[in-house]
């Protein structure tokens, strides 16, 4: 028999396996159990509110078309980033999103702060053709966002559902919430929620 004590488990697959994974069990609720008791995750910040229903619809609209993929809307902590973006971003603006859309590769600028930067004109025009007004970008343009109406059908659904999550949205918002966008266009959802961005910590 080997003297040494490890081959009892380098040797047995199974019994590696299973203390491998209560290793990891331990460590992921010693890391993570702290985080469901802490104030500022899980707490909205002062201002935070609730997007509109247009903005929630622009907000799936960023979702459908892969924004995500290149934009992130997370400002680490360091001085060059928010000397470009704006203040760092805390936990507390997230506690509404579901999905988070924080990202994880940035391709091209941050959006985190990106409300109420550029005006809404601005938006239209570098979503129809990018380099309209940013003659570098790589970025397509999505001209059809412009041609789509939105019809409202699902937009009460998505709210409700949103409100089992703790999202405090009321009934009287929830009712009207199909008036307040049918007939607009995908284009103006998604640029109501782009100007909605990080505007609760400025």
């Amino acid at each position: 028999m080997s003297k040494n004590k490890h081959e009892l488990v380098e040797k047995h697959v199974g019994w590696f396996a299973v203390l491998a994974l209560i290793a990891i069990s331990i460590g992921g609720l010693v890391e993570i159990t702290p985080l469901l008791f802490q104030k500022q995750v899980n707490e909205p910040v002062k201002h935070l509110r609730p997007y509109t229903a247009l903005e929630l619809e622009g907000r799936d609209i960023y979702i459908r078309e892969g924004c995500v993929g290149c934009h992130s809307q997370m400002i680490r902590p360091f001085r060059h980033e928010t000397e470009r973006y704006g203040h760092y971003s805390v936990a507390g603006e997230s506690v509404w999103e579901f999905p988070f859309l924080w990202g994880s590769k940035r391709t091209v600028p941050d959006l985190a702060r990106v409300g109420g930067r550029y005006s809404d004109e601005w938006h239209y025009v570098h979503l129809m053709d990018p380099r309209a007004v940013v003659p570098e970008s790589n970025m397509p343009g999505f001209p059809w966002l412009a041609e789509r109406t939105l019809d409202g059908r699902l937009t009460e659904r998505k709210m409700r559902a949103f409100q089992t999550l703790g999202v405090p949205y009321s009934d009287e918002d929830i009712e009207g919430a199909a008036q307040e966008v049918i007939g607009k266009t995908e284009m103006e959802a998604l640029i109501a929620y782009l100007q909605s961005l990080g505007t609760h910590l400025r």
